[in-house]
């Protein structure tokens, strides 16, 4: 019985937190679209004159204040002056014409709604896009379309963590990837090994993707500690499993070779050359992974290998 309860109340929770969360929805669609409209995304002169043909809610304690609401996001982002109400779009319609006379219900299509525009705008200019906004159980859906081209100007699904958002940029940069992947476009990447235990191994890396499925990475390496500053040549080759990189480097250590130009060389701390094998393990999706680097040395270390990093890698 106790079970039961907890089970309802839950359930019962989850039905009254729609309206509250299409509220939050609501504000981040007024946000999201203000920044489309700043970036170019949006262009004023491509949506307005605007129609919203559809502010359709979900719950029943969302018909009160769902429209009024959803009107004040797109008056916030493009203003008052070119927004106008379509009453009639989702309403059922009745079509007379020469001896016929067609009853129609459901959804509208894009030469209804530009028939209606076209009969109550009186003078003004004709509007240029469709506007839809429909709550649905996450949050709001918005959907807004070019009249005269049928071209869908932006669709979202917004929630008020933004989560469908992250997730829509996600696949996209995860698609933009597989294409260039695709191509065999080249793409330069960088990397810090700081391999610190037991041994030690630093150095830094620029290298540039090539091959067919670019999986092949070469480039030079500047090390800083096994050798001591050695200026050499990398290479590596991206294998499927977790994305992991196999390779390594070949490294002239800078001292010993000027010791060497001056005369024999005695104690040196490295010798001349020095190879390096690399194995990198990315951690998910992230610019960071494990290294594991093995040298002629005599070293072997563990430790962090930073990928395409910035000046500070621990922020975004």
């Amino acid at each position: 019985m106790v079970l039961i309860l907890a089970l309802l109340s839950v359930l019962s929770g989850v039905a009254q937190a729609g309206p509250a969360t299409t509220r939050d929805a609501l504000d981040r669609l007024e946000e999201i679209l203000e920044l489309r409209v700043e970036d170019g995304t949006l262009s004023p002169d491509a949506v307005l004159p605007a129609i919203l043909v559809s502010a359709q809610p979900r719950y029943e304690d969302s018909l009160s204040w769902f429209s009024v609401r959803a009107i004040e996001a797109l008056q916030g982002a493009f203003g008052s002056s070119g927004l106008r109400l379509c009453e009639a779009c989702m309403a059922p319609r009745t079509h007379v014409a020469e001896g016929s006379m067609r009853y129609q219900a459901g959804p509208i299509s894009l030469d209804e709604i530009v028939r209606l525009d076209d009969l109550s705008r009186g003078t003004a200019t004709a509007a240029r896009s469709a506007v839809w906004i429909d709550e649905h159980r996450g949050g709001v859906a918005v959907r807004i379309v070019d009249l005269r081209t049928g071209r869908v100007l932006y669709a979202q699904n917004i929630d008020p963590d933004l989560i469908e958002v992250s997730n829509t940029e996600r696949v996209y940069r995860l698609s933009e990837e597989l294409e260039r992947r695709s191509r065999g476009d080249a793409i330069t990447q960088a990397f810090v090994d700081v391999a610190i235990y037991p041994g030690q191994h630093i150095s830094l890396d620029w290298t540039e993707q090539w091959g067919k499925s670019n999986a092949q990475m070469s480039g030079i390496t500047i090390s800083l500690f096994d050798p001591v500053f050695g200026l050499g040549a990398s290479h590596y080759r991206a294998v499927d499993f977790f994305d992991i990189l196999v390779g390594g480097k070949l490294i002239v250590s800078i001292p010993t070779a000027l010791v060497a130009s001056f005369g024999e060389i005695g104690d040196v701390l490295d010798p001349r050359l020095t190879a390096v094998g690399i194995v990198r393990v990315p951690f998910g999706g992230s610019n960071y992974g494990g290294v594991l680097s093995v040298s002629t040395n005599g070293q072997i270390g563990l430790g962090i290998s930073l990928m395409n990093i910035s000046l500070l890698p621990v922020l975004p």
